[in-house]
């Protein structure tokens, strides 16, 4: 009970923090918000940003053989049909009938009891599809009726031919994008981790199906490396193989890190077969199969998949770097409170270096400085305050470097550069601010 005392502690301290430092905020807040809908505030939207440009730059710009994608999130209804969600993509669910309480069965440790008020009056559990449903057009009708993607990935299937002969792709090639999608959870819980709008990054590798479980342990591999160079290792990261397949589906695993609530997926990769292409093919009446001309035969593209959620990524970071430093005050010589400071990789840091005049005398030579540096990197600004308490503010966001510009930097072209972990200050040259700062934060 302990331990778990001190999870929802560690729980609430982040969401208060996210909220107080402009990272996260409920949605709709003054009308008292809608559970399971969040919005990023500035320094959020700064670092899911980065985050979104790490995971493309990793998965599409440094390999030649994966193409990007933008698509809708309303599609043609069919697509959903031909996937299997319009009649498989559904949770279990029960209400109490005393309290009201609304539970998926399958997060219950007891079916017959609410874990609210302990009735046994409870229902029967029923299907609930979880697809959001809207309407397209003039008239609110079946005929009418669309739905909001439940994931990213679908569309890239549609789109296989379409991008294979935009881009002359041979097999094996990968199709990624980044985009929203939208599940109507029963119970959103643990904050940003389980929501109704989420945005997904997603990759769908099409191969030769003799090849199928090469690449799935290449991916495999290629994941696990990505997570480790953000700082992941196996204290706080593991692997969990699905025993119980899919029916399509050849092998499948969920990298999984330990968040303050327990452990919980990040990101899945998945072998499935032919399944999504066939599918498609059926229910469209286009041939999705690929032509071999180096070995005249035609065939159905395997897949390998990667998925991944960005909110669920910038959790796991956050609540990784979150750190109470009860000795970094009397580092500094100032006997103040516990030091509250993000522990961020820098690539993913949502201000990578702040610029602090010592003096608002110094402020044109400061802001001169900053302007001249903040178009290589994510910078702010800051003169408010002494130099201790905005050394704090950094700290809570995570900026990984403080720039102090003082008056010896009139006469020494040079400034102080503390740094975020250790907090050490390092006296460095304006002309070579630039690389000492690119060199630390490399991935």
């Amino acid at each position: 009970m302990a331990d778990e005392a001190t999870n929802q502690e560690l729980m609430d301290k982040l969401v208060s923090l996210c909220k107080r430092r402009g990272f996260v905020f409920p949605s709709s807040e003054i009308y008292g918000g809608f559970n399971g809908f969040w919005d990023y505030g500035p320094y959020g939207a700064r670092m899911k940003r980065a985050i979104e440009n790490l995971w493309w730059h990793e998965m599409v710009e440094t390999r030649d053989n994966i193409e990007g994608l933008d698509s809708t999130i309303i599609a043609n209804p069919t697509i959903w049909k031909a996937s299997g969600h319009l009649d498989q993509f559904s949770d279990l669910m029960t209400d109490c009938k005393k309290c009201k309480a609304r539970y998926r069965v399958d997060q219950m440790e007891d079916p017959t009891t609410c874990p609210a008020c302990g009735s046994k009056e409870m229902t029967e559990p029923r299907e609930f599809n979880l697809m959001m449903k809207t309407f397209v057009g003039p008239v609110f009708d079946d005929e009418h009726v669309a739905y909001l993607r439940a994931e990213t990935c679908q569309p890239i299937f549609v789109d296989f031919n379409s991008v294979r002969v935009a881009t002359r792709q041979k097999l094996p090639f990968g199709i990624a994008q980044i985009g929203k999608a939208f599940r109507n959870e029963i119970n959103p819980r643990n904050f940003t981790f389980r929501s109704r709008e989420f945005t997904q990054m997603e990759m769908e590798f099409f191969c030769d199906g003799e090849e199928g479980m090469k690449w799935f342990e290449y991916w495999k591999e290629q994941r696990l490396n990505y997570y480790r160079k953000l700082g992941f290792d196996d204290s706080c990261m593991r692997i969990y193989v699905h025993e119980k397949l899919a029916h399509y589906a050849k092998a499948a695993i969920d990298i999984e890190v330990k968040f303050p609530f327990g452990w919980g997926e990040l990101e899945g990769v998945h072998h499935r077969g032919t399944w999504d292409l066939s599918r498609h093919s059926e229910f469209s009446g286009v041939d999705l199969q690929y032509l071999d001309h180096d070995n005249n035969r035609k065939l159905m593209p395997t897949v390998i998949e990667t998925s991944v959620g960005l909110d669920r990524t910038m959790l796991a970071l956050l609540s990784k770097a979150y750190d109470e430093d009860t000795a970094a005050t009397k580092k500094e010589g100032k006997d103040e409170d516990v030091r509250v400071v993000l522990h961020l990789p820098p690539l993913v840091a949502p201000i990578q270096a702040a610029f602090l005049p010592q003096s608002k005398k110094l402020t044109e030579n400061a802001y001169a400085l900053y302007k001249s540096i903040d178009r290589y990197f994510r910078c702010e600004f800051d003169e408010t305050g002494s130099i201790g308490k905005r050394y704090r503010r950094q700290d809570e966001i995570g900026t990984p470097f403080c720039v102090t510009f003082d008056f010896d930097s009139l006469n020494d072209n040079a400034v102080t550069v503390r740094d975020r972990d250790t907090m050490q200050q390092e006296r460095v040259g304006i002309t070579q601010l630039r690389d000492y700062i690119e060199s630390r934060i490399g991935f």
